[in-house]
């Protein structure tokens, strides 16, 4: 006799399956969002030290996380609507292209004004943001865009939603179970709080490492773009990770020197 034909083991069957289910699903989803989310989290980061005051920037990534979170799960429930809207994708790409090279622009200046320290003392280079050659390079870009708490809060927000469109579209695919990609949704949010704090301090400790993360973003904007253009034409997830790979070795390639009294952002806790 098969233990299904027995009426009073069903529903404890059942449950076996579901917690079954979770226990196999649930880790695959989360580590699935932290290996998608590295390029999201030095984003995140980067956005975030727009705000000099680290109180401000743990505030910021607080309010802008709860927020995303709230987008997240509104994504993961219309999941099956979403990922058929192809303006939203579209949207989504244009955004994160956006990010990425208005980001960039402003760091390439920056490094040109490091490389060239005469122009720079002739006031021949782009000083906007008051910093000398030796300084940290991404202060040009976050001089040129600082902005209030509020755009931060809404900026870092925006750009998980975008992100999450490609991480959404993997976790549904892996399950169609709600509550378990919801909650991998969930862990994923508070993993991502976590590393963002981590490379807001790495982004003043290593010269190339925020261009790198943005050059990840641009490629995640691509990505969605051939999705909709030419998606037989889109590489695979492992060949995106691997280029992301090399663009974080490239990042922590070189140290920034130690600017004696500068203000240490080990006060950013999540």
């Amino acid at each position: 006799m098969e233990a299904e034909s027995i009426t009073s083991l069903s529903p404890l069957l059942q449950t076996a399956d579901q917690w079954g289910e979770w226990l196999l699903l649930l880790p695959l989803l989360v580590a699935l969002e932290a290996v998608l989310s590295a390029d999201n989290a030095i984003a995140l980061a980067a956005i975030s030290r727009q705000l000099r005051d680290p109180a401000l920037q743990s505030r910021a990534l607080n309010f802008g996380l709860g927020l995303a979170l709230v987008f997240r799960l509104a994504l993961i429930a219309a999941a099956r609507w979403v990922l058929d809207f192809w303006p939203l994708q579209l949207l989504a790409a244009a955004y994160l292209l956006w990010l990425a090279f208005s980001s960039l622009l402003p760091l390439l200046r920056a490094e040109d004004a490091a490389a060239d320290p005469v122009a720079a003392a002739d006031g021949e280079g782009p000083s906007l943001s008051g910093a000398s050659p030796d300084a940290d390079p991404s202060a040009a870009g976050h001089g040129l865009h600082n902005r209030g708490l509020g755009a931060v809060v809404v900026t870092l927000a925006l750009t998980d939603l975008a992100f999450s469109l490609d991480s959404v579209a993997a976790a549904v695919a892996v399950s169609d179970n709600l509550l378990i990609v919801m909650a991998g949704g969930v862990i994923g949010v508070v993993a991502l709080r976590l590393t963002s704090a981590l490379f807001v301090r790495w982004l003043g400790e290593f010269a190339h490492l925020e261009a790198a993360g943005y050059l990840a973003v641009a490629l995640v904007g691509l990505r969605l773009v051939m999705r909709l253009a030419a998606p037989q034409l889109v590489p695979p997830e492992w060949a995106l990770l691997l280029v992301v790979a090399l663009l974080f070795s490239w990042g922590f390639s070189k140290r920034l020197p130690a600017a004696a009294g500068a203000p240490q952002p080990s006060e950013l806790q999540p």
